[in-house]
């Protein structure tokens, strides 16, 4: 079988609720032999609301990489209603690997090493044994379809996905990882692609790697931001008069956890509360007022009442049992890329980060990962992102923005040539009809459905407020 002829299959499609239908197509597991082995991608359709007006296909992909738990199928439902409804058959999948589609697996391997926001160097060794086990595991799981998740091939389902629905070009909306694969089937198949918004990108000139360590800067900025307003309220908090005093107590109330309790985790739930909080404007006054009654608690030697402080802060610890199976995306995509073998270069960024980047866990985006002990070499280079031949798109991208740092966005945009909107004084992630900015939906609709851009940089307001407590 050729790949003109996956084009050519006719699936079977079913209606279910509200007029969603579903069907699931075949694409190969390798494209590079596609008479070889066959895997499935499950896909949903919602017809354009206003059949006189359509104008083609919406296919829309999510975040990760790893599929969200077979979200990719329901993100095209966020944008019913709206006016891109009216005039796009709204299109969804779960990319290969996930949800409904053919799954990559990998065995559960539990770590050993503790939880810790600020690991001492005679922890280093268990936290790489733990990932070194953890890329074995993903090899007993994935087995030979490992090697063939990738973003060129997911690009490739789509193109896929269009022809068989009939679609000489799509328009694409991709948030986070989906963003990037937008700019890899735009730079692999530039004559399909119409509309584009790629939303929270990554920086199409770092490594997986890099993308992991910038995350560190990017909670770091938000937290110098929520220490600045702090200490512009100083009477209200009571924390210092600038950022620099508010950070003091901070690492005061650190350094009192750590000599009061006989675990790390009150301070890495501590920890993490900083990072995560200070992205989340509504949660500023929250935090402050946290930091000062651990400071209370802590002075007065009560361990309980700090802890009790502490209790609805989260982790990221898995809940699975060891040889359990779960999705393996995540570390098969990042291997995209090639990661450093000698551990010791990992080892340095983590004694740097454990200084620079403590808050929101940031040391774990310097620890070894999975790349460091990788068991296959990808069987392609990643794609060279470029913009040749297809129409000028969108970028959104908050300031703020946690997970994939704001100068991700601004590099996409130079790279392609896209227009940038910044979404300002914003720790959102993933922005566009995802979290009610009306205004920012406004631009992006109006772009979607008429084709009219904003200016090359425009700038729109977050939608989540600072507490409303006055400067002194």
């Amino acid at each position: 079988m050729t790949t003109s002829e996956f084009h050519a299959q006719r699936p079977q499609w079913s209606t279910g609720a509200d007029d969603i239908e579903s069907a699931t197509i075949e694409v190969p597991r390798d494209y590079a032999d596609p008479g070889g082995e066959r895997i499935r991608i499950a896909v949903t359709r919602r017809r354009a609301s206003d059949p006189a007006r359509r104008r083609g296909v919406l296919l829309s992909v999510n975040g990760g990489p790893g599929g969200d738990w077979g979200f990719g199928r329901g993100l095209a439902e966020k944008f019913a209603g709206t006016p891109v409804h009216e005039v796009y058959d709204l299109i969804g999948f779960d990319p290969r690997g996930t949800g409904e589609s053919t799954n990559l697996h990998a065995e559960v391997a539990i770590a050993k090493a503790p939880f810790d926001s600020r690991p001492p160097d005679s922890a280093f060794d268990a936290l790489a044994e733990d990932m070194r086990l953890r890329e074995l595991a993903c090899e007993r799981g994935g087995g030979e379809l490992r090697p063939h998740i990738s973003t060129r091939n997911t690009a490739r389902d789509m193109d896929v996905i269009r022809a068989v629905l009939g679609e000489e070009k799509l328009s694409f909306v991709g948030y986070a990882y989906g963003a990037y694969v937008g700019a890899v089937y735009g730079s692999m198949f530039p004559e399909r692609l119409d509309r584009s918004v790629l939303d929270s990108c990554v920086n199409p000139d770092w490594t997986w790697r890099e993308q992991f360590l910038w995350q560190g800067d990017a909670v770091q900025r938000n937290v110098d931001q929520w220490a600045q307003w702090v200490g512009e309220r100083d009477g209200h908090f009571g924390l210092g008069r600038d950022a620099s005093a508010v950070l003091g107590v901070v690492e005061e109330v650190v350094a009192a956890l750590e000599v009061q309790h006989d675990t790390p985790q009150p301070r890495t739930l501590f920890d993490g509360a900083v990072g995560t909080r200070a992205g989340d404007r509504s949660r500023w006054e929250e935090l402050g007022k946290l930091v000062g009654d651990l400071r209370t608690a802590t002075r007065a030697g009560d361990a309980a009442l700090s802890a009790e402080l502490l209790r609805e802060q989260g982790t990221w610890r898995p809940q699975d049992q060891e040889g359990d199976l779960r999705i393996g995306v995540l570390e098969a995509i990042t291997l995209e890329h090639e990661w450093p073998s000698d551990i010791e270069v990992y080892y340095q960024d983590m004694r740097d980060f454990r200084k620079r980047f403590p808050y929101g866990y940031g040391v774990l985006r310097a620890q070894p990962w999975v790349g460091a002990f990788r068991t296959f070499s990808a069987p392609e280079p990643p794609v060279e992102i470029k913009r040749d031949g297809y129409p000028v798109g969108l970028i959104v991208q908050a300031d703020g923005d946690p997970l994939d740092h704001y100068a991700g966005g601004v590099a996409m945009a130079e790279r392609l040539g896209h227009h940038l909107i910044t979404v300002e004084d914003s720790g959102d992630h993933e922005v566009y009809a995802l979290v009610g900015n009306a205004e920012l939906d406004a631009i992006v609709h109006r772009y979607l459905t008429d084709g009219d851009l904003p200016p090359a940089r425009t700038s729109v307001p977050g939608t989540t407020a600072r507490p409303a407590v006055p400067a002194d």
